[in-house]
């Protein structure tokens, strides 16, 4: 049997110290300071300029660091697998993770291989964070003392999380390496990704006022996850948008001429196989058609902080052919073949922020360097477009590649990638309109989407969800839209969820015979009948029904529905809310009803009372307290429907239920002759507590109320509170 090991070893001090900078290196830091200008505006939102495109990275990132330099550290340590040198041992396998999926050394030489603009851009990232830290002797970071210029090439297609490990989840993975092999413990359907996800929308010149083309950008992520950015160079780059603390490109925004949303989609980008592993004379070897081949051996070592100590752990892994063995399920070896990171998902990332037009859209997607996302598009000249994924392997369409399938033969190898034309599109439907809410593509035009039947199976597995219907219902009632109507269709708070629960648990209590007396829940399933399934902060309805729906959710879960793939969470309810055990949701509201009694001393509680937006420190981290100010907040997780999120929850300590995840940056877009646009970023610009722009927008988001976008210098300098050079 294969093991996998670790040892420890007490040391008196890890990180090493800040390296001086050279003469060299100040005088590059120098040069750059000199042009680069950055113009904060009223909002604290940073507008850099710079003569050339490193220009304006180096700026960036200094401006970055000045706002968060804490989120933007943390997000390397992230991918270099060195979280646990800060936050201890609940970080050591997504450490051990990262470090097997994003080899540093190959990362290297990708960076020592790169094209000279690319590699410019690099240094000009490592550059702008340095001289910030030199700069700001007080800032200490947690880690990295230094950053160098192969950093960025570690993601791959902009997203920080974006991880594929196909049907093998991290319980499995952490029992894997911790040598327990148990069965991994089933995911609830209230998971993060459920409770949050995205949502982009294009409106096509025939269905706005003002005849142009109009995007709204919604990502649903960790609630101060991006910052929101500006950059302009004199070699064409005019870019405003959302970057992922770190990044040295817009991740999510528009240009002058073309905008993008980038939704996380479900496409089938990489897969698991099962393999035969076997020890002969102390080597490991696998099987692949009928012959053993040797497989190669890595070693990795954690470093966990233990109080004011570090302890080492080591770990090794073996890689077949098809990539590393990460979990062993029924008895079986699973190894994971996928493109977590590739050069091409950097280029495709930078390349994307100045296209002018679709044709140059198109061709920064033909790099086929986007794994994780969905893309939702529109532009000056009038065109909408969605496409489902990019990087999509060709496979023999007869496997069933939602499960891993047979490592030990070749007929299961991929047999390249589907050029982007191949994939699933729309591009300019007939409805005028496109939607996104991490959901099947086959709904995205409503009846002008594209067909299931057209394209393989595995190129969209992900099915309906309460999001995306309440989607569709929305954007297809206006043929008008405006700013102000598309920020009104962003913020729909139907609870599309409950527009079934609700009916059933109803008719469960009138219908069901029970010897119990439930006469005492007359006035709380009053007011849900009553309702007309919209959050909202005055909502005692809203209140009730969370309650009863997260008690709710592990026996939704667990409906079976045959079928040769997994049930989506809108099938599972349909089926619940119609077949489910009366008796069962009785007893469960019961419960919510009680729980919601003991724990605020009443039923009638208005869901804004309970459920707050709170900002008390720059902390990544943030702590919670009942007893220090916070703000009401109508909407709830996305998971149940509502268009904006907001997934939220008490903890120890507190009995308010507090915001984490949900909207973070949100922007609407019109093309024309001239940009406007407006946008909204949770809490503000700055990580600071001190600064003026820590919380500055908080009350604006809890209305959703969006500020204006300063796109045009004249603007900026209109509304300029500080200018000055790095």
């Amino acid at each position: 049997m294969m093991k996998y090991f670790f040892y420890l070893l007490l040391v008196i001090s890890l990180p090493s110290l800040a390296q001086k900078p050279s003469a060299k290196e100040l005088a590059r830091w120098k040069k750059f300071s000199e042009n680069v200008t950055i113009m904060r505006d009223d909002y604290g939102v940073p507008h850099i300029y710079g003569k050339t495109d490193a220009d304006a990275v180096f700026g960036l990132l200094y401006a970055q660091c000045e706002d968060d330099f804490q989120r933007v550290e943390m997000n390397y340590l992230e991918k270099l697998g060195r979280v646990s040198e800060v936050k201890g041992e609940n970080s050591l396998y997504n450490d051990l993770l990262n470090q097997i999926l994003f080899d540093t050394i190959a990362t290297k030489k990708d960076y020592a291989n790169s094209p000279a603009w690319l590699k410019a851009l690099m240094n000009a990232f490592a550059d702008g964070v340095n001289y910030y830290l030199y700069t700001h002797p007080t800032t200490k970071p947690a880690v990295l003392k230094r950053f160098e210029p192969w950093f960025p090439l570690l993601w791959t297609d902009g997203s920080i999380g974006a991880i594929s490990t196909a049907d093998i989840n991290m319980t499995e993975i952490r029992n894997f390496f911790s040598g327990k092999n148990e069965l991994a413990a089933q995911i609830n359907w209230l998971s993060d990704t459920a409770q949050t996800g995205s949502n982009g929308f294009a409106f096509a010149p025939s269905v706005t006022a003002s005849k142009n083309a109009i995007l709204y950008i919604n990502p649903h992520t960790s609630i101060y996850y991006r910052a929101e950015v500006h950059m302009v160079s004199e070699q064409g780059l005019n870019v405003y948008g959302a970057v992922t603390w770190g990044q040295f490109f817009v991740y999510q925004g528009f240009n002058e001429r073309c905008g993008w949303m980038h939704t996380t989609s479900y496409n089938d980008a990489a897969d698991s196989y099962t393999e035969k592993l076997q020890k002969t004379d102390g080597k490991w070897y696998y099987e692949y058609e009928g012959s053993q081949k040797p497989a190669i051996v890595k070693n990795y070592t954690v470093w966990v902080k233990q109080g004011n100590e570090f302890r080492k752990k080591e770990f090794q892994t073996l890689f077949t052919g098809h990539g590393p063995v990460l979990a062993k399920r029924e008895g079986q070896y699973l190894s994971l073949k996928a493109d977590n990171r590739i050069m091409n998902g950097l280029i495709q990332c930078w390349q994307r922020n100045k296209a002018r037009n679709m044709a140059e859209y198109k061709k920064t997607m033909d790099l086929i360097g986007n794994t994780s996302n969905n893309t939702v598009y529109a532009d000056a000249d009038g065109n909408i477009a969605f496409w489902h994924g990019d990087r999509i392997p060709i496979r023999d369409e007869k496997y069933d590649w939602s499960k891993p399938v047979d490592g030990t033969i070749s007929a299961t190898e991929w047999k390249g990638y589907y050029p982007v034309k191949d994939i699933v599109q729309s591009i300019n439907p007939k409805n005028g309109w496109l939607q996104n809410c991490n959901s099947t593509p086959f709904t995205v035009a409503g009846e002008n989407s594209p067909k299931e039947t057209a394209y393989p199976y595995f190129m969209a597995f992900h099915d309906e969800n309460f999001r995306a219907i309440n989607a569709q219902r929305i954007l297809a009632e206006n043929n008008s839209y405006t700013l102000d109507k598309v920020i009104a269709a962003g913020y729909d708070r139907k609870m599309t969820a409950f527009e079934l629960l609700i009916p059933a648990l109803i008719k469960a209590f009138e219908t069901t015979n029970t010897k119990t007396d439930y006469s005492y829940l007359n006035e709380a399933l009053k007011t849900l009948k009553d309702w007309d399934h919209r959050c909202g902060e005055n909502s005692v309805a809203t209140t009730l029904a969370i309650q009863y729906g997260e008690m709710l959710a592990p026996n939704i879960g667990a409906v079976n529905i045959p079928g040769p793939h997994k049930a989506s969470i809108l099938e599972k309810t349909r089926k619940y809310a119609a077949e489910g055990n009366p008796f069962e949701m009785m007893a469960i509201f019961v419960a919510a009803y009680e729980s919601l009694v003991k724990k605020y001393g009443s039923w009638n509680i208005p869901w804004g009372q309970i459920n707050r937006f709170q900002r008390i420190s720059g902390d990544i981290d943030n702590k919670y307290d009942d007893n220090k100010a916070s703000l009401p907040v109508g909407f709830t997780s996305s998971s149940w429907g509502t268009l904006p999120a907001y997934a939220s929850q008490s903890y120890s300590g507190t009995k308010n239920r507090y915001g984490n995840m949900g909207n973070s940056f949100i922007c609407v877009v019109e093309f024309g002759k001239k940009i406007q646009a407006r946008s909204l970023l949770a809490g503000g610009q700055s990580g600071d507590p001190g600064s003026r722009h820590f919380f500055d927008q908080g009350e604006m988001y809890t209305k959703g109320l969006f500020k204006p976008v300063y796109f045009y210098k004249d603007d900026v300098k209109k509304h300029m509170e500080r200018i000055y050079h790095p």
